[in-house]
């Protein structure tokens, strides 16, 4: 039986006896576990031994097991155990906001859970923390940003108009903007602000990074009632919106299992074939994102539907042949 297993369980028998207000005897833990009664008593004793307040009653000629009341009623917010548990192993989803007011403020949550949690149970916190880890390899240092984002926060929140210098990287150029924004949003590891843009009449999206300069002005703004960022994000494949168009898409079989296995887009269809090959379909909006998510599957994608992003592909893919032709030239040139 593997480490990762028993935690799972023990966790879960934490939990249980969280939830219960008369206690499970070993038996009703093992059903629901679904395994050995011996290997319960192994994990009330592993859980008793790492500091848990668990004790049994004899209660009917049964031993029913519970947690003490101290511990359940002891948390001065009403959250459980596990859920504080649950916080505390976050921390490492969270390196992306070093140095921001963010993370700053989790610091301290994180430390004052350590103090509600018992002081014997850390040894087993630690172990279950090494456990289940979540790693991150790709992320953005936000820290550099910290008083953009501390800004646009205090804005959104005080509902105050920003004047902005924002880099549009499809121009290559700093224009001067004035926005309400409506929301922040963080999405695959990158901070968004959402908002009315008064250049463009129009909602915009604008990232975080591409911010260079940033002033909350005296002016207010009200967010239409009738805005809704599931509506605004409806559309679009990642973060961008726009026109909704149906798209059809062929993958092969070497990667058709990594497809089906992944909800891309909520208006997905993915439909088998015989040869093992899948076609996808949805109605989304024709951005650089779709563009991309498409080309990063190389020749085991191709777009069935409709001309116009067949088209985008088609250049991107020659303008990419070129170039690595004209390297490969240089190369021969070179020996």
């Amino acid at each position: 039986m593997s480490r990762g297993d028993q935690l799972a369980r023990q966790w879960k028998i934490i939990e249980t006896l969280l939830a219960s207000h008369s206690g499970k005897t070993v038996s009703e833990l093992a059903e629901e576990l679904e395994c050995n009664p011996r290997t319960v008593y192994r994990d009330l004793e592993a859980l008793q031994a790492a500091g848990f307040p668990l004790y049994a009653d004899r209660v009917d000629g049964k031993n029913i097991w519970s947690l003490l009341d101290t511990l359940k009623h002891h948390i001065p917010i009403p959250l459980t155990l596990t859920e504080l548990l649950a916080i505390y192993f976050s921390q490492d989803m969270l390196k992306f906001l070093h140095n921001t007011v963010f993370h700053d403020s989790l610091e301290s949550l994180f430390e004052k859970i350590k103090t509600t949690i018992p002081l014997e149970s850390k040894q087993y916190l630690d172990t279950v923390r090494q456990t289940f880890q979540v790693t991150l390899k790709q992320f953005k240092e936000y820290g550099k940003y910290r008083e953009v984002l501390n800004t646009i926060k205090d804005a959104a929140l005080n509902h105050r108009t920003v004047e902005m210098v924002y880099f549009t990287m499809g121009r290559r150029k700093e224009n001067k903007r004035r926005v309400d924004p409506y929301r922040i949003l963080f999405f695959n590891g990158t901070f968004y602000v959402i908002g009315y843009c008064h250049l463009r009449k129009d909602c915009r999206t604008f990232a975080l990074e591409r911010i260079k300069k940033l002033t909350m002005t005296d002016e207010s703004f009200k967010v239409p009632e009738d805005f809704r960022l599931e509506d605004y994000m409806g559309s679009g494949f990642g973060v961008i919106g726009g026109r909704p168009e149906k798209i059809k898409i062929w993958f092969s079989p070497d990667i058709a299992g990594y497809i089906k296995e992944k909800t891309w887009h909520e208006s997905q269809v993915v439909n088998q074939q015989r040869d093992g090959s899948i076609i996808f379909e949805a109605e989304v909006a024709i951005t650089e994102e779709l563009v991309s998510w498409i080309m990063s599957w190389g020749s085991k994608a191709e777009v069935l539907e409709p001309q116009m992003l067949q088209n985008q592909i088609h250049t991107e893919a020659i303008a990419l042949s070129k170039a690595y032709d004209e390297i490969l030239q240089k190369n021969k040139q070179s020996y």
